[in-house]
């Protein structure tokens, strides 16, 4: 049984997270100052504000880049996602810059946020996404999505009023998803699921 921490700082939905995980036979440890070198794996939730964000996250950068740089297996949700960023357009703060690129508004003319359900679009390979397919729903609440910088780590896209941006992203032992898996049925706990496994092989 992997032991896998969720980040508390103050701006996630720890609740549906740490169920779906401990659902899957994970061990689930709510990580604030301590524990960080018992885990075999960490979720970066997040729902909010970019700038509450980066700033409640910024007492915990080191420590996740050096579980990143340890091979342990991190995955950002939503607003957790966007924080691997260097900076938004959403407000100030700075992000984990662990990943190159700017977090953007959706440019659309429809309603934002966008809530609710969209196909994804899977187009590149990821441990994260075995026996997920294109086509398969996920369900989003959000304003903003990012713009990395290299377009490689992007293995899944999304659409919302004709935008398509990027629903999931991979980077070695860092993953990400724009949506919430805990909220997106059987296609989500499949996701978390792989998850818990990339913990399990580690």
């Amino acid at each position: 049984m992997p032991r896998i921490g969720v980040l508390t700082y103050g701006v996630g939905n720890l609740f549906s997270v740490t169920r779906a995980l401990s659902r899957l036979g994970a061990e689930v440890l709510l990580l604030d100052e301590s524990g960080w070198t018992e885990i075999d794996g960490l979720v970066v939730p997040g729902v909010g504000n970019f700038e509450e964000g980066s700033r409640n996250i910024s007492a915990h950068r080191e420590r996740i880049a050096d579980l990143i740089a340890s091979g342990v297996p991190v995955l950002g949700i939503c607003l957790g996602m966007q924080l691997l960023f260097e900076e938004s357009e959403e407000g100030p703060g700075r992000g984990l810059g662990i990943l190159k690129g700017r977090v953007l508004r959706l440019r659309v003319s429809a309603k934002l946020p966008h809530i609710g359900w969209s196909r994804l679009r899977v187009v590149r390979d990821c441990e994260l996404l075995e026996g997920v397919n294109s086509g398969d729903w996920v369900y989003y609440v959000h304003s903003y999505a990012p713009s990395p910088e290299d377009p490689e780590v992007v293995v899944a896209l999304s659409e919302y009023a004709g935008l398509e941006f990027p629903a999931v992203i991979c980077s070695g032992n860092l993953y990400g998803t724009q949506f919430h898996p805990e909220k997106s049925g059987r296609t989500g706990m499949r996701i978390l699921g792989n998850f818990v496994a990339l913990c399990v092989r580690r």
